[in-house]
């Protein structure tokens, strides 16, 4: 796999091998394994804008199950007690990926949560963005542009829409490093 330090559509993105809320260490390219491809999303369990995608990322497994689906807790101040406790007062069942510092978004060139990343079974960059406009589905202004993007792919066409803006909260920030006193 051709690997580079920047983002280029149709070329592979780096591996990363991470630890679950459980323990157990998840790497990108295994899970791809038997999949047709993957959709990894930088996601922060403070973040109020992943909050809504909850109950989303909860039924992908059994929507996509063609699809690896790596959530990377990704944002500088969490840790795993505090990601632990937020899954279960939101009944979050989708697996959640510890990415200590946001190092792995960082590598991703990501910057905020949510974000996420359609990719095909080899790694390779198809879709990055955000998963919606941040409407709901039932509004009239609502545009879905993850799952366009997988179904384009999944039905073998090009993604007819590569790239979106994201919104959200930041992963890191000069505010997360401040001494606390000034």
């Amino acid at each position: 796999m051709l690997l580079t330090n920047e983002q280029s559509f149709g070329v592979a993105l780096p591996d990363f091998t991470l630890r679950t809320l459980s323990g157990e260490e998840v790497s990108l390219y295994a899970s791809l394994a038997g999949k047709k491809g993957a959709v990894v999303v930088f996601w922060s369990s403070t973040c109020s804008h992943c909050v809504r995608y909850d109950k989303v990322f909860n039924a992908f497994p059994a929507a996509h199950p063609d699809l690896a689906f790596l959530v990377l807790a990704s944002r500088n101040s969490e840790t795993a007690e505090s990601v632990q406790k937020a899954a279960k007062e939101r009944g979050i069942t989708f697996p959640i990926l510890l990415d200590p510092q946001g190092k792995t978004a960082g590598k991703w060139h990501t910057e905020q949560t949510p974000r996420a990343f359609l990719l095909d079974n080899e790694g390779k960059l198809l879709y990055r963005g955000a998963v919606d406009n941040f409407k709901y589905p039932d509004d009239t202004e609502y545009i879905g542009y993850l799952e366009p993007a997988i179904a384009d792919f999944l039905a073998g066409r090009p993604v007819s829409r590569t790239e979106t803006a994201s919104f959200g909260c930041a992963i890191q920030s000069v505010y997360y490093i401040m001494p606390k006193s000034l």
